[in-house]
């Protein structure tokens, strides 16, 4: 996974950029295309990778390296001939084109995960004491939030999961926006995020809590007590669902009622958690069965239906 990452979010950029600037287009028409086909690449990873790691300032570094390269060519626009005019050129036209496509449809498909989902929307406030948040997993698109499989009724291991279809998960970001530090190290108080205070996003009455799963070392998790230490909030006609909490710092219980910034406790990285990280979702209630499998709803926090790559943060409460 790391040496994915690596080659999707570093390797590819930079060869694409270096492309750009050592080898541009002897053409106008290929220079275009192919500046614009390098952009339209770069705007698709940005939007749909996870920028926690290596580090979510990295795409603006990446535009800007490209808007610079831009203006470098646009020195030399005029002494370019319009169109190609060898085999190599037309090559290059060809595969620049491939680029613009192939960007310009999951840019789109990225931009299309930032439209509400087709169903009702809860609104609720911002959970997060003090601290910066980046989200990981959000959006009415798979491709960008990776909860949405849950959707997919076909799939039985799906089913007692569904309202978790439209969840949000936050990574923390500390110094220099960094969500941990190293690279993936596996004590999980190395994690910006952990320990980070939980407050109550609505008025409601507490459905199930559970603080006494541990917390595992990176990348170690609990396939069977997905959720790990959670509350679960009744609030209107929702129930809105925090998951992977820390052990040992859950303040309510089953029956409490809680009111908006009443204290729940911590995150922590308890549950099918390869890493701390906090995941809230709305759904329909459940049962005592399946507290899970209720309808999913759509949920913003603070006014924002928040998106992969998109920072929230904390408050005072």
């Amino acid at each position: 996974m790391t040496a994915l990452i690596l080659l999707v979010q570093v390797g590819l950029p930079l060869l694409l950029l270096g492309w750009l600037a050592f080898w541009p287009a002897g053409s106008t028409l290929g220079w275009l295309v192919q500046s614009v086909g390098v952009a339209a690449i770069l705007y698709s990873l940005a939007r749909i990778a996870q920028w926690a790691l290596p580090v979510w300032w990295l795409p603006w570094v990446y535009g800007a390296v490209w808007l610079g390269l831009l203006l470098v060519g646009l020195a030399a626009f005029s002494a370019r001939p319009m169109l190609p005019t060898g085999i190599g050129g037309w090559v290059m036209l060809a595969l620049s084109t491939g680029l613009l496509g192939l960007g310009s449809w999951y840019g789109g498909q990225a931009l299309a995960g930032r439209a509400q989902p087709p169903v009702a929307v809860v609104d609720i406030a911002n959970p997060f004491g003090p601290g910066h948040f980046l989200v990981g997993h959000g959006g009415s698109n798979p491709l960008v939030n990776g909860h949405m499989r849950t959707l997919d009724d076909a799939v039985e291991r799906f089913r007692p999961w569904r309202g978790q279809s439209y969840a949000v998960d936050f990574f923390g970001l500390g110094p220099f926006g960094l969500r941990a530090r190293g690279w993936r190290p596996a004590d999980p108080a190395a994690y910006a995020i952990f320990g980070a205070r939980l407050h109550a996003p609505c008025d409601g009455t507490v459905v199930a809590a559970e603080g006494r799963m541990p917390d595992f070392p990176v990348p170690q998790e609990d396939p069977v007590n997905r959720l790990g230490n959670h509350v679960i909030l009744h609030c209107g006609e929702a129930w809105i669902v925090l998951a992977h909490m820390r052990q040992g710092s859950v303040t309510v219980a089953p029956g409490e009622e809680v009111m908006t910034g009443t204290l729940l406790g911590e995150v922590g990285n308890s549950g099918a958690s390869t890493e701390p990280h906090l995941h809230i979702h709305a759904q329909r209630p459940g049962t005592p069965e399946a507290p899970i499998a209720g309808e999913p709803l759509g949920l913003r926090i603070d006014g924002r239906f928040l998106v992969r790559g998109d920072r929230l943060r904390g408050r005072a409460w």
